[in-house]
């Protein structure tokens, strides 16, 4: 390996206090059997969080529209597993090319503007691509989503089962390769440039950096990264709804990363877990008013915990 990878390489050795998550996560195998479904979305939802994370957080690349990368993974990951093969892991590398692909040709025209109306074509391709996926019925199935999707043991040997245990470890493994491929990014010289373009662009112009190829590599990154999580959603649960494509699933994921804190990695962590159970508790406790209070949670986090929990945490502990 060259010398810039070594160096990243120790850079992004984690410390003790990085090890949390992922004692959580093994641990939760085994202290919540009957949760195991829901807590397998959680992890895929934490990927999807940090394929947006890279992209806004350290990129500075603003966007509403990371759920279409999020989409062609899920109905990529399936289409391949109905037409081709039902092999999961060759399936989760169709999920990321195409992803990938989405991701690299919209962001050459993104990525030539910038401020309100970066915003606004993050959101027409959004919606474009939604809407190609729902005309396009007979490979997506529309409205009533891609149905009949098999998935063959992994390796051979490990079944999805009913009660969620081999997805739930699938997720938890794809996760934690996902995440430490981020850490090295942004533990190299490319990663550290990233954080500099988004600080001061014009500087970095000014010293001979390539902002643009650089931005477009961190977009397609994201893309694929996003679309890795989508086929991890149709692969657990054997079925892709066109929801994933939606507006919603999009501005639900930055809402995600408002909470647990922007640009800071675990804040994709903290942010989908603190969400996705005060969601699952409300809607089953306040049914017809569960909206009203995570919209009440995030206006408060807006205002007393800049830098979402995870820079709240920072605050106490400075005290």
């Amino acid at each position: 390996m060259t010398d810039p990878v070594i160096a990243a390489l120790r850079q992004s050795r984690p410390r003790w206090i990085e090890t949390i998550p992922w004692i959580v996560g093994v641990g939760g195998y085994f202290v919540f059997p009957d949760q195991l479904p829901f807590a397998s979305q959680i992890l895929i939802t934490i990927l999807f969080a940090l394929s947006l994370d890279l992209v806004l957080g350290f990129a500075g690349i603003i966007t509403l529209g990371q759920a279409p990368f999020y989409g062609t993974g899920a109905y990529a990951a399936g289409i391949y597993a109905i037409h081709v093969s039902q092999e999961p892991l060759s399936g989760l590398l169709v999920a990321a090319a195409s992803a990938a692909l989405v991701g690299a040709a919209t962001g050459l025209i993104i990525l030539r503007t910038h401020g309100l109306a970066q915003l606004m074509l993050t959101l027409a391709f959004a919606t474009l691509l939604a809407e190609a996926a729902n005309k396009a019925s007979f490979i997506t199935g529309g409205n009533d989503g891609l149905q009949g999707i098999a998935i063959d043991p992994i390796g051979g040997r490990f079944a999805f089962d009913m009660f969620g245990r081999t997805g739930y470890v699938y997720c938890l493994i794809v996760l934690f390769f996902g995440w430490l491929l981020l850490r090295v990014l942004l533990a190299s010289p490319f990663g550290q440039s990233l954080v500099g373009i988004r600080e001061n662009v014009t500087r970095m112009q000014a010293i001979g950096a390539p902002v643009a190829g650089r931005l477009l590599i961190a977009y397609t990154i994201g893309a694929a990264l996003a679309g890795v999580a989508g086929g991890l959603l149709t692969q657990t649960t054997q079925f892709v709804g066109q929801s994933v494509m939606s507006f919603e699933r999009s501005g639900e994921i930055v809402i995600i990363l408002v909470f647990g804190g922007i640009g800071r990695i675990y804040g994709a962590f903290i942010g989908a877990a603190v969400y996705m159970i005060a969601q699952d508790q409300l809607a089953k406790s306040e049914p017809e008013f569960w909206n009203f209070w995570i919209g009440l949670i995030l206006v408060l986090t807006v205002l007393f915990a800049r830098g979402g929990i995870l820079g709240l945490i920072d605050r106490l502990r400075g005290r």
